[in-house]
């Protein structure tokens, strides 16, 4: 019985011949990239409100392009003439935070999960395009881009919007492109032997740099000789020839990204995934077992948290990269305060936000557990606590090193703050995880708790909540007493305990329960 050539099978090496076969593999990945997308939009429980949210955020994108151009003052007032100075600066800095976004998540979000991929013959191409594509479905990636456009269009003012804003659309999705080059090609480089180690070296190297360049004072001066000064002069010099080169060249790079970024996502996938095979293979001598049932359970979360690839080098990003920022920008205590609700809410973005799917298909083995459903929800929720708090303390930390010693006041609201955002954040977590739980198998460095359509509105919410959290703190930590911080976290903390444990109601409900762990078991 004839059976179809599967992508995944070994190949001959390709000859001048083959370049046909090269078309027509490019063309079949780009199909199955829409069937991907069409399964996944099928397998979608609310098509209506996706459509919705999609036009929504289509609009707002629109509206941040468009509007802050007809503002007064747009593209005349000096505000505008020091934003068109420093807008070679920020599509710089737009693509250096792409590739450490996507070189922290290992090449990027996944299209189809690890273990239906080993079943069905998606190739390599094919996970990259699909990669790529779901790429900009990030918070932090949205708000990034959304800065750049808004920038844009009060610099140039509306007599150069319509020649700025297409060179700035290429730009983001060109850095993009760039960025998940880079990032297959660091995955290739993780799975060969003391990859790791060579990466982790590589990544201390590039921060001792940038460090080095702000203590110097050079690191301005840096973002400087980027040529991107080239772009912006190609934005405001209207529809002739040197838009058209510089449109073109943007483009070129872009398609060239495109295309390249298959060749170290092909030698990737060939490759084992060493960190998540010392996981799964690794043995873990049995220790003393704890005198009481929490303990135990704490115990058994808090493995399976830091067993987990994406959990390890998730934290890792969160606690190091605000930290080195901080540091980087000379920011001083009032300012840390927005940190660690943004480290918290990255953290509960790594498996919070869907805290049971991290049971996987041992969800059954845990219910079969002589232990109350109260404990188990407590053991859940402090070690989703214990992991955020510990990422903040880390970036206080290295945050410190520049800020100095805080005084008696800035101290006492950094102390609150730590812990408002963190019991806040994992009140929502808990909540969401109940209402909403999704099957999803975290074993894979890339993969996400929720579809990543759903991980926006998460990231949305969170960022937009411990960010005014952080503000607020942030001015009353210039205040000569720390009085009213102290009964404002008081007050903030027992709202959202109230919310915590209606949520632990809800999860000792017998059929809530069993909707919740048949739905995370099917992964």
């Amino acid at each position: 019985m004839p059976t179809a050539v599967s992508s995944t099978d070994a190949r001959p090496a390709p000859t001048r011949r083959d370049t046909p076969g090269r078309t027509a593999d490019a063309v079949r990945a780009v199909v199955d990239v829409g069937h991907l997308l069409r399964f996944r939009m099928a397998s979608t429980r609310r098509r209506a409100t996706s459509l919705i949210a999609a036009l929504a955020l289509l609009g707002l994108t629109a509206a941040v392009a468009v509007v802050p151009a007809f503002l007064p003052g747009a593209g005349e007032s000096g505000q505008a003439f020091d934003l068109l100075l420093i807008l070679p600066t920020a599509l710089a800095g737009f693509l250096i935070l792409a590739v450490v976004s996507a070189t922290a998540s290992g090449g990027g979000r996944e299209l189809i999960a690890r273990d239906p991929a080993s079943v069905f013959p998606v190739s390599p191409t094919t996970d990259h395009l699909g990669a790529l594509l779901l790429a900009p479905l990030n918070i932090a990636w949205l708000m990034q881009a959304w800065g750049l456009l808004g920038m844009t269009a009060f610099a140039v003012g509306v007599d150069d919007l319509g020649t700025a804003q297409p060179i700035v659309v290429m730009w983001l999705t060109a850095g993009t492109a760039v960025a998940q080059v880079l990032a297959w090609t660091l995955e290739g480089v993780r799975r060969v032997p003391h990859g790791i180690g060579i990466v982790r070296g590589l990544t201390i190297l590039f921060f001792g740099i940038a460090l080095g360049l702000q203590i110097t004072d050079q690191l301005l001066t840096a973002f400087d000789q980027v040529p991107t000064r080239e772009v912006v002069v190609g934005m405001v010099s209207g529809f002739g020839a040197r838009w058209v080169l510089t449109l073109g060249a943007i483009v070129a790079a872009f398609l060239i990204a495109v295309a390249l970024g298959a060749v170290p996502a092909t030698i990737a996938s060939r490759r084992v995934p060493r960190d998540e095979l010392r996981v799964e293979a690794g043995r873990y001598p049995a220790r003393r077992t704890p005198r009481t049932l929490r303990g135990m359970l704490i115990r058994i979360d808090r493995a399976s948290v830091w067993r987990a690839v994406p959990m390890r080098r998730g934290v890792a990003v969160l606690a190091l990269g605000p930290g080195l920022v901080a540091v980087l920008g000379d920011l001083g205590w009032s300012d840390t305060m927005i940190l660690p609700g943004l480290v918290a809410s990255g953290g509960a973005l790594l498996y919070g936000v869907n805290a049971w799917c991290l049971d996987s298909r041992g969800a059954l083995w845990r219910e079969s557990l002589p232990a109350p459903p109260a404990a188990v929800f407590d053991a859940r929720a402090f070690v989703l606590g214990e992991l955020l708090l510990a990422g903040s303390l880390v970036t206080v930390a290295i945050a410190a090193v520049r800020a100095g010693m805080p005084t008696s006041v800035e101290a006492t609201a950094l102390a609150v703050t730590l812990l408002v955002v963190t019991v806040q954040v994992v009140a929502a977590a808990m909540r969401w995880s109940a209402a909403r739980p999704y099957a999803t198998d975290l074993r894979s460095s890339r993969a996400t708790p929720a579809p990543p359509a759903v991980m926006v509105g998460y990231s949305a919410r969170l960022a937009i909540s411990t960010t005014m959290t952080g503000l607020v703190f942030s001015l009353l930590s210039r205040a000569e007493d720390a009085t009213i911080a102290v009964l404002l976290a008081v007050t903030m903390c027992c709202w959202s305990g109230f919310r915590l444990a209606r949520t632990r109601r809800r999860w000792c409900d017998p059929s809530e329960r069993a909707r919740v762990v048949m739905t995370v078991a099917a992964s």
